[in-house]
């Protein structure tokens, strides 16, 4: 009897890890995209230099103690910007590996901790006559370790939220006004 409950609990745990090794997609790709009623050469710099991802990301937010350090050139492509964090924000590294100003950043992204992945990024900033659209997409390998959680989390809608709140903060910030322009219409 002991052994079929054991063969029984093998089966009900094996056949299913098996089968997300077998049916599971070995690549992901999260995308959103926003349409913003501003230039691209407003959208553009936000993207393009790491120091002005604290006004937009939400990934930001994570850990206000995050330790953060930025080398390489200071925008555009070859600069690096890394993290360490004791809470949710993990360890990683980005660096900016292609820019076509103002339509297009592409970002090399690691993780370390809490896990290691090695993904991409791309941001498209597309001029729409008034508005121009954004689209933050990331793709990669998709390691057994996603496949498994994928059983439990859908990948694209936690991921796909975090890109939506970005891409609304960085409209937000695009599309607000100079201060001045404020004060002359009084």
């Amino acid at each position: 009897m002991i052994k079929t409950i054991v063969i029984a609990v093998v089966v009900l745990l094996v056949v299913p890890l098996a089968a997300i090794l077998v049916f599971a997609e070995d690549t992901f790709r999260v995308q959103r995209a926003a349409s913003i009623q501003a230039p691209p050469e407003k959208i553009f710099p936000l993207i393009n230099d790491f120091h002005r991802w604290g006004s937009w990301s939400p990934y930001e937010k994570l850990d206000p103690a995050m330790k953060r350090t930025y080398s390489g050139t200071t925008n555009g492509k070859g600069a690096v910007y890394e993290w360490d964090s004791d809470g949710k924000a993990g360890r990683g590294r980005m660096e900016i590996t292609d820019t076509s100003a103002p339509s297009k950043v592409a970002i090399k992204l690691d993780f370390f901790k809490p896990f290691e992945t090695h993904n991409m990024v791309e941001f498209t900033i597309e001029p729409k006559g008034d508005t121009t659209n954004v689209t933050w997409a990331m793709h990669g390998p998709n390691l057994y370790i996603g496949k498994v959680m994928s059983i439990f989390f859908n990948m694209d809608n936690m991921i796909g939220k975090d890109f939506e709140t970005g891409l609304a903060n960085m409209k937000a910030l695009a599309e607000q006004k100079p201060a001045d322009a404020v004060t002359s219409r009084r």
